[in-house]
């Protein structure tokens, strides 16, 4: 994997999308089809990053500096002129400049580090039984084939993934290099969610 891409195409949406995490999108505006015909044809991931000012449709939306890689797993179209993809998040990234082409927004965009597997230590374990009790009612529909409930990274990420909080919360939660970090994080946020 490279440490940088260039022109790495945007699509700024109203979400977080966590390495590992799947998500299903509803593409219909012209040029987010022809981004993912692209993506498609040349099996290339684009970014998503929430968006900080603006909005999904209309005008480009200013996101986020750090996204996260987006690669298509499962596509259909079921009608003219509307895609519905299926995503899984891969390496974050940090954008380094922005540029616009026909309404796209494109990144020159530095690869952060994955996470080292990082054991679940034992005064953070009532996540791990937490994320366990989500497991068994969502299954791998939700959180994929495998779950790694002994991982302080798997867990703060599917975690902040699910958890129905803010989206500036969760911007902040995959902003952390840190996977002890994040699960602390989470925990506050938990604790004293907001009224």
């Amino acid at each position: 994997m490279p440490e940088s891409i260039e022109q790495l195409p945007l699509f700024p949406l109203n979400t977080v999308l966590f390495p590992g995490s799947r998500l299903a999108l509803r593409v219909f505006e012209p040029r987010y089809l022809d981004m993912v015909t692209d993506a498609l044809k040349r099996e290339r991931p684009f970014g998503i990053a929430l968006i900080r000012q603006g909005a999904e449709v209309g005008e480009p939306a200013e996101p986020f500096d750090v996204g996260t890689l987006a690669h298509i797993i499962n596509w259909d179209m079921p009608e003219q002129g509307i895609l519905q993809i299926e995503v899984q998040g891969g390496h974050r990234f940090r954008v380094e400049r922005r540029s616009l082409r026909d309404r796209l927004v494109l990144a020159d965009a530095a690869l952060l580090p994955g996470e080292p597997a990082t054991p679940l230590p034992d005064d953070l374990q009532d996540l791990g039984i937490f994320l366990a009790e989500i497991c068994r009612e969502f299954g791998p529909a939700v959180l994929g084939d495998r779950a790694h409930l002994d991982d302080a990274g798997w867990v703060g990420m599917r975690l902040a993934q699910l958890l129905p909080i803010d989206n500036r919360d969760k911007q902040e939660l995959l902003e952390l290099q840190d996977p002890l970090a994040r699960l602390d994080r989470l925990r506050e946020i938990l604790r004293h969610p907001p009224v």
